[in-house]
């Protein structure tokens, strides 16, 4: 009888952090990314690479000058900063599956929606393992970028070698990519790297129609320039089509442009990719550094947390 009315006490009762996580289902989280989008809103989401990071995700907000309560949608599982929290560079040498235990880790402390970054998605036959793997755990989207070889992070740009992917190969693997899944909601969109190339606007466009054709459910142009107007001229032609898809946008280095600009233009989703592990690595160092050069922490007291404060931090979040 004990263990029964264990059972039946209301999970309210428990503390917040070890509730956090069951308070939705991977099916359930795997949709409410559709759900969102049927708002008719742009959605803002933010790269997490550990569990503390998807922690400041889940719970950041903050208050805009017209007076609203904004936070982040959902989160965004960046193959770039997956790479680099390991210590490793950004050419799909962290495997699916170290990949995925890092997207469980940040579903166990959260309930917001994942965009999951799948690098080039692999051979069909890899990727529709993928799109299985990533609908069991719960993502509700993947991106896959339209190149070939190894890979190179694509704000290089032209400084290093991108070679974009053919065509119709990388239409069969979207294609086989939707026959995998198992669910209507799960998406796959197709990230256009022909600007990133130097291939051009109409290379661009012709890409985007091309994967729309395969059955992609979405699109994402990718930029390198500080400056959006190549951005905005795809925005532009792309809102012509007939058969659009909802657009995602990273502007890493155009950042002078607001979610709402981006809104007006087009596009459903605002991805900022990377900020949260550039912020932590330069604290960190500084950090050590003035350690180092001091022989004694004491100086960075004021820098950094208390100790009292970590040790109840996952209590509070």
């Amino acid at each position: 009888k004990r263990v029964a009315s264990m059972f039946r006490v209301p999970i309210q009762q428990f503390p917040r952090h070890v509730r956090c996580a069951s308070g939705i289902t991977s099916t359930e989280r795997l949709k409410s990314l559709r759900k969102l989008m049927s708002e008719g809103r742009v959605l803002r989401g933010i790269e997490v690479h550990s569990g503390l990071s998807a922690l400041i995700a889940e719970h950041t907000t903050a208050k805009r000058p017209n007076g609203s309560t904004v936070g982040f949608d959902f989160l965004w599982s960046s193959s770039l900063t997956g790479s680099t929290v390991r210590g490793k560079p950004d050419i799909e040498c962290v495997d699916t599956s170290q990949r995925v235990a890092m997207v469980e880790e940040a579903f166990e402390v959260t309930t917001k929606p994942m965009v999951y970054d799948g690098d080039t998605g692999g051979l069909p036959e890899i990727f529709s393992h993928t799109v299985r793997t990533l609908e069991r755990v719960g993502v509700s989207a993947v991106i896959i970028e339209d190149k070939q070889g190894l890979k190179q992070n694509s704000l290089f740009g032209t400084d290093r070698q991108q070679s974009l992917a053919d065509i119709e190969e990388f239409s069969r693997k979207i294609a086989a990519g939707k026959a995998a899944q198992v669910t209507e909601e799960f998406m796959i969109v197709a990230r256009l790297e022909a600007l990133i190339a130097g291939a051009g606007q109409a290379e661009a466009i012709r890409r985007a129609q091309a994967y729309i054709d395969a059955g992609v459910d979405g699109i994402m142009i990718h930029s390198k320039e500080k400056n959006p107007d190549e951005v905005f001229q795809f925005m532009e032609a792309y809102n012509g089509f007939a058969n659009r898809r909802p657009l995602v946008v990273v502007p890493t280095t155009y950042n002078g442009v607001s979610e709402e600009e981006l809104a007006n233009r087009g596009a459903a989703l605002v991805i900022h990719a990377n900020q949260l592990i550039r912020a932590a690595y330069p604290a960190m160092q500084h950090v050590a550094k003035t350690i180092l050069a001091n022989g004694r922490s004491k100086e960075v007291d004021g820098e950094i947390m208390p100790v009292k404060d970590i040790l109840t931090l996952i209590d509070k979040a």
